[in-house]
């Protein structure tokens, strides 16, 4: 069954204390992309400038992305930098350039309008609306955002919310949104506004899932490389929408399941700069982590 993505594509210069990187391929919707596409087909609408290069071009469409919806504007393609610490949680940005991704104004092409499984990466949540009224009947719609939307159209945010399933976001941008310290009190009332389930996004400290019956923490992965966390919650989410679009489920009994799936393909992502570890990335190595996943916590009751 295949996804609908709306979000970035950007060219990302970063630096982290294990190396540097410029003009390197990113967004929101490439890291989604490239991450769900080991599970179903994956429908992306984005925009970039005339300056993007084409073997970026040639990486999506080798990892079978549609790309009808990717259009091509007069102008520079979104650039962001920034930097991070050994505290690889947070990235300090040094620049944005939205150029083109400035005026972006989605158009779903006729038949992405079908697509059963919806994600709105990080964008203006009135265009997030906008694109809803442009699909038909999605049965799932998941949806991220970030704290300058909910510091700047809080009221526009709102009413996103209330229209989708799941809401990914961070540990500070739950509080924030919630206006509320504790982060199990946060996620009671974010839930309250109407989405089935919030997902919190911790970093190194993995994700906790909240429906209205169900509490769900999975670990970060326990990795000796780490060089990039750039996208990788982006990467999560693809994961965890690909793993249920793939499967045909909406029901939240799989969606710890699905978390898991999640947390293993942000972990392949943070190995490498940008989308290389993801080049190489065979279903196998997948289906390995998913399995060392599960070994982390379980133990014998004696």
């Amino acid at each position: 069954m295949s996804i609908l993505v709306v979000g970035s594509v950007a060219l990302d210069s970063v630096e982290t204390p294990f190396g540097k990187v410029r003009d390197v391929l990113g967004g929101s919707a490439v890291y989604f992309s490239t991450s769900a596409s080991y599970f179903t087909d994956v429908n992306m609408v984005a925009v970039v400038g005339n300056d993007f290069p084409q073997e970026h071009i040639d990486f999506l469409k080798g990892k079978n992305i549609d790309i009808k919806g990717l259009q091509r504007e007069k102008g520079d393609t979104f650039r962001w930098e920034g930097r991070y610490g050994f505290e690889l949680n947070e990235a300090h940005t040094l620049d944005t350039q939205l150029n083109v991704f400035e005026s972006f104004t989605p158009e779903i092409p006729q038949e992405y309008k079908d697509c059963e499984y919806v994600f709105l990466a990080n964008i203006d949540p009135e265009l997030q609306l906008d694109v809803l009224k442009q699909v038909k009947n999605p049965r799932l719609v998941a949806c991220d955002t970030m704290n300058y939307w909910i510091e700047k159209k809080p009221k526009e945010l709102q009413r996103t919310i209330e229209s989708v399933d799941i809401l990914i976001i961070n540990e500070a941008e739950t509080r924030e949104f919630a206006c509320e310290s504790n982060l199990v009190k946060a996620a009671r009332r974010i839930l309250s506004f109407g989405p089935r389930a919030l997902i919190i996004k911790r970093g190194e400290y993995g994700a906790l899932l909240f429906t209205d019956s169900l509490t769900f923490f999975a670990p970060a992965y326990p990795l000796e490389d780490i060089f990039d966390p750039t996208g990788a919650g982006d990467s999560f989410a693809g994961g965890f929408i690909g793993y249920l679009a793939g499967t045909l489920r909406v029901d939240e009994n799989c969606f710890p399941q699905a978390v898991i799936f999640g947390s293993v393909m942000a972990s392949f992502n943070v190995e490498k700069f940008s989308l290389e570890r993801m080049r190489d990335l065979a279903y196998a190595e997948i289906e390995d982590r998913y399995r060392d996943f599960k070994n982390l916590t379980y133990f014998e009751d004696i």
